[in-house]
């Protein structure tokens, strides 16, 4: 079997078929993996996820921010914002359901034997694995229950907390879970995370720091895909593959073939905006 991972689509389907096409795709055998970031922007989020969804037993995508945006939306929960493009969707007369399978995507996803795991912006470098994992079904629980799902939706929508801590209250914890598997970008060498900058030039300042910079000894041996980052773009190396390549923004849509040795770097594939 071989798997294949996919940056942002952000509603953007016409690309995704051209470079499943390149790939030689063939669900009967290979896996799409996708980091998050479905939907919106793009003019295409009901192609993308109508697709997704009948490919499902080939395809494992995890949540990300704008993903969570839109089940806001489609539970009158969230306005749209002037940079949305969902009308299409929440006009659909597959709404329900395609919000059903949506809620129902995990944060964070592992293969064992490749030793490699998915999620949208990254790992909290404060946890190990197994606690990421755990801290990840904490929450898919809650958005598998509709109820639990609307409530939820209701309260995440803050910076706050920035640090994790133990203690943490039940809507803090979820916030800060939901946050730091879809928004995170930088974070201070104490834990806290920085939610406000989303730039990236290669320098870095004392208390901002790329998440993938801080010390991760849990995760050396591991490969962790992630999107989420336009600004930084490809970044292939044996512990982070970053897939944004900002295709929104007129970069490339990027795809990886996942290598079953963690230590060497992936192929890279690519198709040009437009």
């Amino acid at each position: 079997m071989t798997i294949y991972a996919v940056g942002d689509l952000q509603g953007c389907y016409d690309p995704l078929l051209r470079l499943l096409e390149q790939v030689r795709f063939d669900p009967s055998r290979d896996t799409l993996w996708c980091v998050g970031d479905l939907v919106n922007r793009g003019p295409q989020s009901l192609k993308v996820l109508r697709f997704l969804k009948s490919i499902e037993n080939q395809c494992v995508t995890v949540l990300g921010n704008h993903d969570i945006h839109l089940l806001a939306m489609a539970y009158g929960l969230r306005g749209p914002r002037p940079s949305d493009t969902l009308k299409k969707v929440l006009k659909a007369p597959d709404l329900q359901e395609l919000m059903d399978w949506l809620r129902h995507q995990p944060l964070m996803v592992q293969d064992q034997k490749r030793r490699t795991v998915m999620c949208h912006a990254g790992i909290y470098p404060w946890w190990t694995r197994k606690q990421a994992l755990k801290r990840a079904a904490e929450v898919e629980a809650l958005f598998r229950d509709e109820a639990s799902c609307e409530k939820l939706l209701q309260k995440i929508y803050s910076n706050q907390p920035s640090k994790w801590k133990s203690s943490l209250g039940k809507t803090q914890r979820a916030r800060f879970i939901i946050n730091a598997f879809t928004r995170m970008r930088f974070c201070s060498p104490k834990g806290h995370l920085n939610l406000t900058e989303s730039g990236y030039a290669g320098r870095t300042r004392k208390n901002r720091l790329p998440w993938f910079e801080l010390s991760h000894p849990d995760l050396d041996d591991w490969r962790i895909v992630f999107g989420h980052w336009s600004a930084l773009g490809l970044l292939n190396t044996p512990q982070h593959l970053c897939l944004d390549t900002g295709y929104i923004w007129g970069g490339d849509m990027t795809m990886a073939r996942l290598s079953k040795n963690p230590e060497k770097k992936v192929k890279i594939f690519s198709t040009p905006f437009g």
